[in-house]
């Protein structure tokens, strides 16, 4: 979307929901934040509408009070609090509707509040902090045994024949386990752009040698993709972590040269 249409967006959505005495609040999230980022052809409308209690599955189910709502083609429910809507020109939202007691369960790191009728602000600093603090508290050893873990599961799988669900162990689970570890373990500089809860997101722009790297991982077969993702792992990590698996990786390895079949 254009940069001047989707601010306009930003700013019918705004009024709209000013004009609405039931709502308390509207928080731009990531690109809509306009945080150190600004938005480009392909980012969404990512946000939080605070009600008062009580209407909030109204807000839900009756999407009116968005602009433009008439060309929405496509909505759904993604979580018992949020939506995604997709516009006839190919825009997407994702939002969720709280109420001020609701709002407690959000995890958030760039925001901006846009409407404040019930002390939003200071809620969304609680939730940014409990947020970072969950993120900083991150589990190296058990995610990278995970990992480990995935891998293993997506051998056998992809070994029975149950290609996709294998494929799907290991290029996305294990990865997932991986990239957390990663991002916790690697060098980065202070201006880090990494998301803290989302380990793909912006990844190869912090670590692009890595990133590169994986990206040609995927594109290999499973068994191939999984035993080569363990020797990445293993050359970046087995000199960073403070308790490297060395003898449960070993076994794993043997498991996936031998095609993910049992012993």
């Amino acid at each position: 979307m254009d940069l001047n249409l989707y601010r306009s967006f930003t700013h019918q959505l705004r009024a709209r929901l000013e004009s609405d005495a039931r709502v308390l609040g509207l928080v731009a999230l990531g690109s809509m934040a306009e945080l150190g980022r600004t938005p480009d052809a392909w980012s969404d409308h990512d946000f939080f509408v605070i009600t008062i209690s009580g209407v909030q599955e109204s807000f839900r189910q009756d999407l009116s009070w968005l602009p433009d709502s008439e060309r929405i083609v496509l909505k759904v429910r993604e979580t018992a609090h949020g939506l995604k809507v997709l516009y006839d020109d190919g825009h997407l939202l994702e939002f969720a509707i709280f109420d001020e007691a609701e709002l407690h369960l959000a995890r958030v790191n760039d925001y901006r509040v846009l409407l404040d009728r019930a002390h939003v602000e200071a809620t969304l600093q609680h939730l940014r902090t409990k947020s970072a603090a969950e993120a900083a508290s991150f589990d190296v050893e058990r995610d990278f045994a995970l990992f480990l873990s995935a891998l293993w599961v997506g051998a056998g799988r992809t070994a029975r024949g149950e290609v996709l669900s294998g494929s799907s162990f290991i290029k996305q689970h294990a990865l997932g386990h991986l990239l957390r570890v990663l991002t916790h373990c690697l060098p980065m500089g202070s201006e880090t752009q990494l998301d803290n809860l989302d380990p793909f997101r912006r990844f190869e722009r912090e670590f692009p040698e890595q990133g590169r790297t994986l990206q040609r991982l995927l594109l290999q077969e499973p068994g191939l993709c999984a035993r080569q993702l363990l020797s990445f792992a293993e050359e970046q990590l087995s000199h960073r972590m403070e308790r490297y698996p060395v003898r449960a990786v070993q076994v794993l390895r043997n498991h996936l040269e031998q095609g993910g079949r049992p012993a």
